[in-house]
């Protein structure tokens, strides 16, 4: 229990999840190297199998996965331990940073790419041990608390990680969904419906192209958005975005429901 955990001050207990042994050292050895939070490996596995026979039987705090992985791969280990109450929590491992995307899908606490740094680990470490309530060691900084959900774009060979509360809005640009906050605008591959999905009434679909922040929606008119492909040919509905001022095409059939988001902010 995660409340025990805390109370009795107890290591991390670390299952380790890589399909090569020297992987698997590099990471033990790490975890030894990391003084706070303090953290045990418990167990090692390599392959998704052999995680599930150890977990049998046994209990830990947190795996340390591989994505990557002969047979069952590390995401979708990591999807059936979600189910489980409680479930582990998941730190990914891989020399893939392209994974990252995923990873964050599956809740994971954090993404570290191969090879690893002592820091980055502790760092990870440091995440864990917060969403588990386990207390800081004595004098160790206090940490700020963790961020809210976020969306995981890839930008250049980086990977940047967008909290949804500076997403204005989402579009969808023929093959590919641009991302849009007060100072950026990322590409995403994700689809506008799995974005939907995975976001929830926080935003508000006024467009077969477009997902809106509601928070964001500051004027409903009937205009010509440029590029838009208007409901009634030269002129239709558009939302007006703040804080960036820009317009976007609404759908006769969304009209009603984004009044209904300009009222109930009003309140």
């Amino acid at each position: 229990m995660t409340q025990s955990l805390a109370e009795a001050n107890s290591p991390l207990r670390v299952l380790v999840v890589d399909d090569e042994e020297l992987a698997r050292l590099r990471l033990k050895s790490l975890v030894g190297e990391c003084g706070e939070p303090n953290a045990v490996v418990v167990g090692e596995a390599a392959n998704a199998a052999q995680a599930l026979v150890w977990l049998a039987t046994r209990s830990c705090d947190l795996l340390l996965l591989d994505v990557q992985m002969p047979g069952r791969d590390g995401t979708q280990l990591a999807a059936e331990l979600r189910l489980r109450s409680p479930a582990p929590a998941i730190v990914f491992v891989t020399a893939h940073a392209e994974h990252a995307l995923k990873a964050f899908d599956l809740e994971a606490v954090d993404y570290l790419t191969k090879p690893v740094k002592r820091e980055r680990l502790q760092a990870a470490l440091r995440r864990v041990a917060q969403r588990l309530g386990t207390p800081p060691a004595a004098g160790a900084a206090a940490k700020p608390e963790e961020e809210g959900p976020v969306i995981v774009v890839s930008d250049r060979g980086r990977i940047i990680r967008v909290p949804v509360a500076d997403v204005l809005y989402m579009k969808a640009e023929l093959k590919y969904v641009t991302l849009r906050t007060a100072e950026h605008t990322h590409v995403l591959d994700d689809s506008l419906a799995e974005l939907e999905g995975r976001l929830g009434d926080r935003f508000l679909r006024v467009h077969r192209n477009a997902l809106v922040a509601r928070r964001a929606v500051r004027a409903l008119e009937r205009r010509a958005i440029a590029g838009e492909n208007a409901d009634d040919g030269l002129e239709g509905w558009g939302v007006c975005i703040a804080p960036v001022n820009e317009w976007l095409a609404v759908s006769r059939r969304q009209v009603a429901a984004v009044r209904e988001a300009l009222v109930a902010a009003e309140r």
